[in-house]
């Protein structure tokens, strides 16, 4: 498709200076012209393959959502205490989190376009496990395989997007990442309409929807596939304005730090709002997961209008607004009340989740390189702080209560400060 002739390139993937090791590069098309490069933007992006990605996100990021989900079923089924759930989301993650940079690594050197499909089968077979399960080690290992499909779908699904992007890169990253978004939302509401009513088993149920990705993503790999090549990549030029070498890795220090708070944040509640929305006002299971949906489905459209903010006015402002921002909704929640915790969580899940994007192609900006690593790095690192903190927190919560929870986390965004260490990027990298 025209949109993706500009990806090899393009002038925003040229602001850093790279060994000449890592010139091998995956994903290039020969004889790219300034002509056509500017023919490729002017196309604009492909809106069939990037709808095709976002909705694969948003089926497969629901699939992993019902594991969080599902929590208070298996804790009253096998005595879970909050230590236990957190171990759960670790061996959820901690496969994601562990195998997406070095997934990414792989493909940055030979890119593999039905991948994904195959990743998608891992997924498959974790959910049908989940629902049989009646052992916790057997629990860990089907969470542990949902994890391993999010570890092989995130880094090549996030260069598809850019391939597809027609040169505006915020605006993909964006629609790629507003469909694992509101995938994520969707779990605590068909738990609460199907796992709820009808039990454990009913999980085997969402496999049907593993299915669909696998032939969606299938026909997405037959896309991809024309855009492969061998052929090495020609020497990055340096912009003028970029950054040294110093700088960008401080950024990339900075970004991770900015994604730690906000990640950390974002599985406090995940993990642990339904319990604490059940403890503190004594909602029933099914109404406390309605109030996560609503929560989630807010982090869904401000991941959406975070990255064509950060293409119009710079990614480096959409970081601090977002991370900042959303500091006083935070210190507020744990003292309000039901209806004000709703409309809080509202606010929070819009302005924190609008820095995801921006975080993202800011890093893949820096390096453009290293593609793939990045990107796995990036999404890897942001299951495995979830993963981690989860089980922290849920430690936490054993001895001290889940109130205290939600005081200490509601200082998290406060690390945001750290965004004035950002370097100013080249105007074309913005």
């Amino acid at each position: 498709m025209p949109a993706c002739e500009s990806f090899g390139n393009h002038p925003l993937n040229k602001p850093v200076v790279v060994s000449e090791e890592a010139l091998v590069a995956p994903v290039i098309v020969p004889e790219v012209t300034s002509g056509s490069v500017a023919k490729a933007v002017t196309a604009g992006p492909a809106y069939v393959v990037l709808g095709g990605i976002s909705l694969s996100h948003f089926l497969n990021d629901t699939m992993q959502s019902l594991i969080p989900s599902v929590y208070p079923i298996l804790k009253a089924s096998y005595a879970l205490d909050f230590a236990q759930i957190g171990l759960i989301t670790l061996a959820f993650q901690f496969t994601a989190s562990l195998l997406q940079p070095v997934i990414g690594h792989f493909t940055d050197r030979k890119a593999q376009p039905f991948s994904l499909a195959i990743g998608m089968g891992f997924t498959f077979f974790g959910l049908l496990l989940l629902s049989v399960a009646q052992q916790y080690a057997i629990i860990l290992v089907a969470a542990a395989l949902v994890g391993l499909g999010s570890a092989v779908f995130h880094p090549e699904s996030a260069r598809i997007a850019r391939l597809a992007s027609g040169g505006r890169y915020g605006f993909a990253q964006s629609v790629f990442q507003v469909g694992g978004s509101f995938g994520t939302s969707m779990g605590p509401l068909l738990a609460a309409l199907i796992v709820v009513p009808f039990g454990q088993p009913s999980i085997a149920w969402f496999s049907s929807i593993a299915f669909l990705a696998i032939v969606i993503l299938w026909r997405i790999g037959h896309w991809y596939k024309p855009q492969i090549t061998a052929k090495k990549m020609p020497l990055i030029e340096v912009h003028p304005d970029a950054p040294s070498s110093r700088r960008v890795k401080i950024a990339l220090v900075v970004l991770v730090a900015l994604l730690f708070s906000k990640q950390l944040y974002v599985a406090s509640l995940s993990s642990y709002y339904i319990f604490y929305l059940i403890d503190k006002f004594a909602v029933s299971t099914q109404a406390a997961q309605f109030y996560l949906f609503i929560f989630l489905a807010s982090n869904a459209a401000g991941a959406f209008f975070g990255g064509p903010l950060g293409d119009r006015f710079g990614r480096k402002y959409v970081i601090w607004f977002s991370i900042l921002g959303a500091l006083p909704f935070t210190l507020a929640l744990p003292y309000a009340g039901l209806f004000a915790s709703a409309v809080l969580t509202v606010f929070i899940g819009f302005i924190i989740s609008s820095a995801t994007s921006s975080i993202i192609v800011f890093a893949q900006e820096l390096m453009p390189h290293r593609f793939g690593m990045i990107s796995g790095v990036f999404f890897g690192f942001a299951f495995g702080i979830g993963g981690l903190g989860a089980a922290v927190l849920g430690r936490v919560a054993d001895h001290t209560g889940i109130a205290f929870v939600y005081q200490v986390c509601a200082f998290l965004p406060a690390i945001g400060l750290f965004a004035v260490f950002l370097p100013k990027m080249p105007r074309a990298a913005r």
